[in-house]
């Protein structure tokens, strides 16, 4: 559909409409509160609520960071249909996961490290799919800990997104104008003999910590 010779430079093109349309619908801007932009490779893990997230998230990043930072989606959803697969696989170069582990043909965990040995950064939702609920996240999956076991020199990075799921809500097809910010916090990284569940938890509670709602609330 698209020859392959052009594809960096319509992906490069794709992402700075992307990021350029972001900040004109919601005038977003990074809060960097626990660090600044890096040239590390890093995992940015983040709430999830609207397909926009990830969009939102990459529009923050300086472009040299963006261009090399992949959003990791489910293949269930953007491989379901032409359209959807090619702005997912062609244009935005989305890690697709398959989140069906019955019916899967590999495993998602194959697949982001893939891309992180190719040099990527991704962009990681830990809940696994878009919270629709009334709780600020809903439990975390085993992905981030089991990436963080696997590549530990990799920076985890907890994001905030703020607002996103009021611009573009489930079923939404033109974004509301809102203003959004994105916060990024402190790294965490897996400690020596920390079990699982331990860690996922610390890693929803620093999440939790630079959501701008519980800070108002001081909890």
């Amino acid at each position: 559909m698209l020859k392959s010779n052009f594809r960096p430079a319509v992906q490069a093109m794709t992402s700075a409409v992307l990021a350029g349309m972001a900040r004109a619908i919601t005038g977003v801007r990074p809060i960097w509160a626990g660090c600044g932009p890096s040239h590390r490779q890093r995992i940015y893990f983040a709430n999830h609520s609207s397909h926009g997230d990830f969009i939102l998230l990459a529009s923050c990043l300086p472009p040299q960071e963006r261009a090399r930072t992949r959003a990791v989606a489910g293949a269930d959803y953007w491989r379901a249909g032409p359209i959807r697969r090619f702005f997912a696989e062609v244009l935005l170069r989305t890690v697709l996961v398959e989140r069906n582990w019955v019916e899967r043909t590999e495993d998602p965990i194959a697949v982001m490290l893939r891309a992180i040995d190719e040099g990527q950064s991704l962009i990681f939702f830990p809940e696994g799919t878009r919270n629709m609920g009334e709780e600020p996240l809903q439990r975390f999956r085993s992905g981030l800990y089991n990436l963080a076991i696997a590549r530990p020199d990799v920076e985890l990075v907890p994001c905030w997104i703020e607002n996103m799921s009021r611009v573009l809500p489930k079923g939404a097809f033109l974004p509301v104008p809102l203003l959004c910010r994105v916060i990024f916090g402190s790294p965490i990284m897996l400690e020596e003999g920390e079990e699982r569940q331990d860690f996922l938890q610390r890693a929803q509670q620093c999440l939790l910590a630079i959501n701008p709602d519980n800070r108002k609330e001081g909890k």
